[in-house]
């Protein structure tokens, strides 16, 4: 089994152990929400699912480099940097609303190799590793490949976003509109969750005009390896782009001049 065989392993593992962690406090009626310095939401879920990924991370891995959402980073001497967010969806786990979920993304020479993202309240799993293909778990079911739609017309296709808001806030809205128009649905099932879809085939385009470093990290690994794309709003595979486009690759030329200039 070689190094990033057995990160990947640790990694599924460790999710699902954080997803038991975060579903303690789901829907508790005294769950406590505080205001972080860019006045977005946290909560003790957050940092005890980002407190028990690091320990397992540290434990198997004590050379590996960890940025997480919620503590400081550990320098490493190893060529592997693990990047978490232990709830992404922090708003939906806040009230109630199950599409939340844990991110695991490793970079190895700064080149993301793993991607692993797992929704606790549906008990879904999606993850991958470079040139292993991407693989779907349902609760106890066995893994069975991810998959991208074959969709190859916006026109034909579900596009999916976060929050609509975002869109006005970074003088995007534009081109939310023209998406909008071009699209045959258009749904809100966002954040984390709706990558996951795009990668399962269930919807066709995941936009986010505003996407931080733990957001995106295991996207492109999971998303190149069921078969489609992830990209910034140029074009460019990267995970550090501050933004967000995941397609089937067969729209992505479409929505990228659809979004073109903004």
């Amino acid at each position: 089994m070689d190094e990033i065989e057995t990160r990947r392993n640790l990694a599924v593992e460790a999710a699902r152990e954080a997803g038991w962690i975060a579903l303690e406090h789901f829907g508790t009626a005294d769950l406590r929400v505080e205001r972080k310095a860019d006045d977005s939401p946290v909560t003790v879920a957050d940092r005890r699912v980002e407190e028990h990924l690091r320990h397992r991370i540290a434990e198997a891995f004590p050379h590996d480099a960890i940025h997480g959402e919620e503590l400081p980073d550990r320098s490493g001497g190893s060529p592997f940097r693990w990047i978490l967010d232990p709830i992404d969806g922090t708003k939906s786990f806040i009230h109630g609303v199950p599409l939340f979920g844990t991110l695991l993304g490793v970079e190895h020479e700064g080149r993301p190799v793993i991607g692993v993202v797992h929704i606790p309240g549906t008990g879904e799993s999606v993850y991958a590793s470079q040139g292993e293909g991407a693989w779907y778990v349902k609760e106890k079911c066995r893994p069975r490949r991810a998959r991208v739609s074959s969709c190859r017309r916006l026109a034909d296709g579900v596009f999916l976003t976060s929050e609509i808001k975002l869109w006005w806030q970074t003088g995007r809205s534009d081109a939310f509109c023209r998406l909008h128009s071009a699209a045959r649905l258009v749904r809100t099932w966002g954040d984390c969750y709706g990558y996951v879809l795009v990668a399962t085939g269930r919807a066709d385009l995941m936009v986010d005009p505003r996407l931080a470093l733990w957001d995106a990290a295991p996207l492109l690994p999971i998303l190149e390896e069921a078969g489609g794309k992830f990209t910034d709003w140029k074009g460019t595979p990267t995970i550090h782009g501050g933004e967000g486009i995941g397609t089937n690759g067969h729209l992505l030329d479409e929505v990228l001049e659809l979004v073109g200039g903004e």
